[in-house]
């Protein structure tokens, strides 16, 4: 089952994974160690982010490594932007306002 990636990044601990690995890839060892959970829920985490697609993992040798894929993440960001146009604009507004306010005032 494919999951949305959204769903991932809902959850801090994913997002904390995320973080965690963004840097430099990381075994679930490694991993597990940045919580206060068990190694079976950081697995359950890291499934869950694989399925998403943020993550892939690697193998090397006997350990697999878990990589960020950033190009995934651009998904989330192509999101936002939308966001992001509405944000600018309310700003530029209130620019313009305060500015007036301001002329007003003097």
């Amino acid at each position: 089952m494919r999951r949305d990636i959204f769903q991932a990044v809902a959850d801090p601990t994913r997002r904390a994974i995320i973080v965690l690995i963004a840097v430099q890839a990381m075994t679930p060892n490694a991993i597990a160690e940045h919580f206060d959970t068990s190694r079976q829920a950081v697995s359950k985490h890291l499934r869950i982010l694989t399925e998403c697609e943020l993550v892939r993992q690697e193998h090397k040798g006997r350990e697999i490594y878990y990589r960020l894929e950033i190009d995934k993440m651009k998904e989330i960001d192509q999101w936002l932007e939308q966001f992001r146009k509405i944000w600018i604009d309310r700003f530029d507004n209130l620019d313009r306002l305060l500015a007036q306010i301001q002329g007003a005032a003097s």
